[in-house]
């Protein structure tokens, strides 16, 4: 049975991305600092502890690497901890991992879409300059730069998902708080700026995608964009979230949740996955917000 090393198995894409081995029928380990049920084994481990990662790595030996660990929160304000833990994690990790003598069959680095910063492209390739304008994506830039270094050691894919969301995404990010609204049936939203667009995936077809791409020996070595190519405006989200919860919201921009450099649209080109692992089926944006909405119902 392949052993998967999953870093980051307790966040959000995390638990999704072990439903989705566990039933394919792999043996899961997770590293992190918090232990994981659905794991088969937990290594509990600071990623930017380099001693104690070279030990986990050694102790699993693993068939196949998911790295998903990460500060994925773009206005996080510790800049600090986004560089340690992106850009110093990956480095500890890659390196135990090169030191291995029977090395994992491939190496998924998740990296993000916000690497190409405000471009000006109708559709985004991989093939576009990476020009990030925050602290996040400089992480991310910096991090697939670090990852060549090992590009002749590792069976390393990296991929550049855009913006999904699902059931468990912490209320910070915008689906979820907008979720959170319509459930409570709030007559007010405050938001940033409403006039972005932006793909919104759902984690169940991320998940499944990391899955095909790790079994399909042509991907090595490849950056790969993670995206339907379609992209919705805050507006259009909140007209779905209209008709499924049945009442018109009131918006209020708050200056406070502007951000500064906002990407005004960000959408990619699929093209390179399409070829790599065949089509894929994405789930329609207004089926994820009925199934985020359905399940906030049940919690209240």
């Amino acid at each position: 049975m392949k052993r998967v090393l999953v870093t980051g198995a307790n966040g959000f894409t995390g638990k999704y991305m072990l439903q989705q081995l566990k039933i394919q029928g792999f043996y899961v380990v997770s590293l992190g600092m918090i232990p994981v049920k659905a794991a088969d084994e937990n290594f509990i481990c600071d990623l930017t502890d380099k001693v104690a990662v070279q030990e986990a790595v050694l102790a699993v030996k693993p068939g196949w690497v998911i790295h998903l660990a990460a500060i994925s929160f773009v206005a996080h304000d510790d800049t600090d901890a986004i560089y340690k833990v992106n850009l110093l994690g990956t480095k500890y990790l890659l390196e135990s991992l090169a030191e291995l003598q029977n090395k994992p069959e491939a190496v998924l680095l998740a990296s993000s879409a916000v690497v190409y910063g405000d471009v000006r492209t109708e559709v985004v390739t991989e093939s576009v300059d990476v020009a990030p304008v925050n602290d996040y994506g400089v992480s991310k830039a910096a991090m697939e730069q670090l990852a060549y270094l090992w590009k002749d050691k590792l069976p390393i894919i990296i991929t550049r998902p855009f913006n999904y969301t699902g059931v468990g995404q912490e209320e910070r990010f915008l689906i979820p708080k907008v979720i959170d609204h319509f459930t409570r049936k709030s007559s007010l939203i405050e938001l940033g700026n409403i006039d972005v667009e932006r793909e919104f995936g759902d984690v169940r077809n991320v998940c499944q995608i990391y899955q095909k791409l790790l079994q399909t020996p042509q991907a090595i070595g490849k950056t790969f964009n993670i995206c339907s190519g379609v992209a919705y405006s805050v507006q259009e989200i909140l007209a779905m979230m209209e008709k499924i919860a049945g009442y018109q919201i009131e918006i209020k921009v708050n200056p406070d949740f502007v951000r500064e450099n906002e990407i005004k649209r960000l959408a990619g080109d699929n093209a390179l996955l399409y070829a790599t692992i065949g089509m894929q089926s994405f789930l329609v944006l207004e089926e994820t917000l009925k199934w985020m909405y359905l399940a906030k119902k049940t919690e209240l």
